[in-house]
């Protein structure tokens, strides 16, 4: 595959460069995820020079199953995505430091300084935040081992899996009742475990699933652990009252008990909302001037795939404007 002015070099797979510490890089791209993956094609594609950090590529990708909502294919296995988008990345030969965590940002002389957790510290002219959320973990036995086989934290993703089959959700709030409402239609028979004594997602949401005659709420439970061979089949919880604890056979398990933006490395940096998401304008702007960021760890709502690489290229664009604008170009 080639672009104007840019040959795809696919041999890079076997010998991708570092980042140089030495080099005070138009851009840096923190995150490896669909927004990140997107922002570094689109950054690539202006001839600047840019690098990218992160931890891994595919980010909450990597921990569902099967898409069948990404543009383009009608189905696609979620790891088979990731090593696309990583492979159209790889591509461009970029500068990657990967399996190392960005500690914190800092601005310093007009230039951005990035500290990695084994101490290096990169510089870039323009930061491009991208690093996603993760998901809050119930930390129960059983809950690593089957993601991806019976654990899912995306009802959009995988509700069309468990079609006319049993399965428990884990929260009590507008996640969890939304992700019943997208198990309702497909017929599934859903149990909602609540752990806090009372419902928090909106009356209307409450009331439609009560509603549905395969719905059954389980008020003030907690789950103790996941069990099963190879795949979920059972999931055990305790009555939090009187302590009576009962198995349930579940063909799956969604857990829906919120997502953590992963903005550590900014939070002294940028401006956040209440709940750690970091603040943008329209065009991925943050509060300080020259810091952009996309996807999850923003405060744009629908956290989807499709939803992160648009903003990711849009990012990357903008980031390129503002290094013309301030001449930096």
């Amino acid at each position: 595959m080639e672009f104007p002015g840019i040959i795809l070099d696919t041999a890079s797979f076997s010998r991708q460069k570092q980042p140089d510490t030495g080099t005070v890089y138009d851009m840096l791209i923190i995150g490896g995820g669909a927004a990140a993956m997107s922002a570094a094609v689109y950054a690539a594609r202006k001839m600047i020079t840019l690098a990218i950090l992160t931890v891994d590529f595919g980010g909450l990708i990597n921990e569902t199953s099967e898409i069948e909502n990404y543009l383009g294919f009608q189905n696609i296995n979620a790891a088979d995505l990731a090593a696309r988008f990583e492979e159209h990345v790889k591509g461009f030969n970029l500068p990657v430091s990967i399996g190392k965590a960005v500690k914190e940002i800092r601005k310093k002389d007009g230039a951005f300084e990035v500290l990695m957790e084994d101490g290096i510290i990169y510089a870039g002219k323009t930061v491009l935040f991208a690093t996603g959320e993760r998901h809050r973990e119930l930390t129960v036995p059983g809950e690593k081992e089957f993601r991806g086989k019976g654990v899912s934290y995306c009802a959009t993703c995988d509700a069309p899996l468990y079609k006319n089959k049993k399965v428990l959700i884990v929260g009590g709030g507008n996640s969890a009742f939304t992700t019943a409402l997208d198990l309702t239609r497909v017929d599934a028979d859903i149990t909602v475990v609540n752990f806090t004594k009372g419902w928090q997602a909106d009356a209307t949401l409450q009331q439609r699933i009560k509603n549905y005659p395969k719905a059954e709420l389980l008020d003030h439970h907690e789950m103790l652990r996941i069990t099963g061979k190879g795949v979920v089949e059972f999931a055990a919880i305790r009555q939090r009252d009187s302590e009576t604890e009962k198995s349930i056979r579940v063909d799956g398990i969604f857990i829906e008990i919120g997502l953590l933006p992963n903005s550590e490395p900014v939070k002294n940096l940028v401006e956040l909302n209440k709940v750690g998401e970091v603040i943008i304008d329209c065009i991925c702007r943050t509060n300080i001037a020259g810091l952009f960021s996309a996807g999850d760890v923003t405060m744009v709502p629908y956290k989807q795939i499709v939803i992160s690489a648009g903003e990711g290229a849009k990012a990357a664009l903008a980031a390129c404007d503002f290094l013309i604008e301030s001449s930096q170009l």
